[in-house]
């Protein structure tokens, strides 16, 4: 009898699996790696700089302010009556000099009166040398009776004293009709102009009466608002009067008539107080003789708004930088320059920040007082790609990296060039 064998056949899923993970792990080993490179630093970022140039100036302050006269008043007058007669200088603008009459008044009820306080005098005169008879009568009566304590009442010496109180009285009263008659003519009580009358020929007026609003001429005043910064500048001291060779002198310019013209001037003093609304001190500079054309290129008027430049005192060590150097107000980035190794130039420039004290802004030009050297570099541009520590490059050096990248460029061709073999042409060329 023959044997029979039986043959194991293998599931169609093993076999699709198996060539499927044979076909994975050939993807894997074929599958083509990155070659590997070594990280690359990022460069550098190049900025601008300037170098520090510390010098010893005093710097002007600048601000402005309107003139006005040192003196502003009313012109009041201390008695009533009817106007008669007026100067020719009492119109607005009018100059007049101390002491000049202005405007005159009716005299007449004044003068009446005056008569009338003489009379009262005379006759209180008379009673009282009345009074001063009888006693000195009384008194010889008196020691013939041969009594050496006389009687007060009988000497008549209440009497006298009333009488003399009643000379005093009415010479009082005369004193005061002539001061009223004086007063009929107003005069001014300083030199300078009139601003604008409030009273005209034929008015009445009574007592306490406005008739001109007149001002001192001989200095006008310029209230200067000053912040602290400003002021600083100028070390003024607070609330009092200037000694006059230390005053500061101040530049006034503006313009009259279409044309700017500049004033001579000085600081005189300070306010005590800061402005309860601007927070800022307010000093006051005066300029004399301001209509004195001998004296100023022109009049200054008035009202007039005026530029004003300060001379500051001097500063130590202080620098003008771009006004883009300075970020944040008061904050600066400069660089720490170190020497290569080998004692060449080339080390690393490293950014560090300080902070300054600004004292003026120039027009794009800063002025700076702090912890700089002569030299040091300050970067005016791109403060905000950088940051304290890191390291850049200066626009010098990045021209001088080019110009070499293009030099050894040169250079290699130039060797590329040599080490390749010239074709030999053969004789005859193409003619052969």
């Amino acid at each position: 009898m023959k044997a029979s064998y039986g043959v194991q056949r293998v599931p169609l899923v093993l076999v699709i699996i198996a060539i499927g993970v044979v076909g994975v792990a050939a993807l894997l080993m074929l599958k083509p790696r990155p070659t590997p490179h070594p990280e690359v630093d990022p460069p550098e970022p190049v900025v601008q700089i300037v170098r520090v140039n510390l010098e010893d100036r005093a710097l002007t302050v600048e601000t402005q302010g309107t003139v006005a006269p040192r003196r502003n008043i009313q012109l009041i007058s201390q008695v009533g009556g009817q106007i008669v007669e007026a100067a020719p200088e009492f119109v607005a603008g009018g100059r007049f000099d101390q002491g000049d009459w202005l405007v005159r008044l009716d005299r007449r009820d004044y003068q009446n009166a005056l008569a009338r306080a003489e009379s009262q005098l005379r006759d209180a005169e008379r009673v009282l040398a009345e009074e001063r008879g009888r006693a000195r009568q009384a008194e010889r009566e008196w020691r013939d009776l041969g009594n050496q304590q006389a009687n007060e009442l009988f000497l008549r010496r209440p009497q006298i004293a009333a009488a003399e109180a009643a000379v005093e009285a009415a010479r009082a009263e005369r004193n005061q009709a002539r001061l009223d008659l004086e007063r009929t003519e107003i005069r001014a009580p300083f030199s300078g102009r009139i601003r604008q009358t409030q009273a005209d020929l034929g008015q009445f007026i009574s007592p306490g009466s406005a008739i001109a609003e007149i001002y001192d001429d001989a200095v006008a005043q310029v209230r200067l608002p000053l912040m602290d910064d400003q002021a600083a500048l100028l070390d003024l001291p607070l609330g009092t009067a200037i000694e006059p060779s230390e005053r500061p002198a101040v530049t006034f310019s503006g313009r009259v008539l279409g044309e700017r013209h500049q004033w001579q001037g000085a600081v005189v003093r300070t306010e005590a107080s800061l402005d309860a609304q601007s927070r800022m001190l307010h000093a006051i500079a005066e300029v004399p003789e301001p209509f004195n054309t001998e004296r100023h290129p022109a009049p200054l008027l008035m009202g007039l708004f005026v530029q004003a430049d300060i001379d500051g005192r001097e500063l130590d060590d202080i620098t003008s930088l771009p006004i883009t150097a300075v970020f944040e107000r008061d904050r600066i980035y400069t660089v720490k320059e170190t020497e290569a190794e080998s004692g060449e130039a080339g080390g690393e420039k490293i950014v560090q920040e300080k902070r300054v004290r600004v004292l003026k802004v120039d027009g794009d030009r800063i002025w700076v007082k702090g912890p700089l050297t002569e030299g040091e570099a300050v970067i005016v541009d791109r403060q905000g790609y950088v940051s304290p520590g890191v390291a850049v490059r200066f626009p010098e050096e990045e021209a001088s990296s080019s110009e070499a990248s293009s030099v050894e460029g040169k250079t290699e061709h130039a060797a590329d060039a040599e080490e390749t073999p010239e074709t030999p042409t053969e004789p005859g060329g193409a003619d052969a």
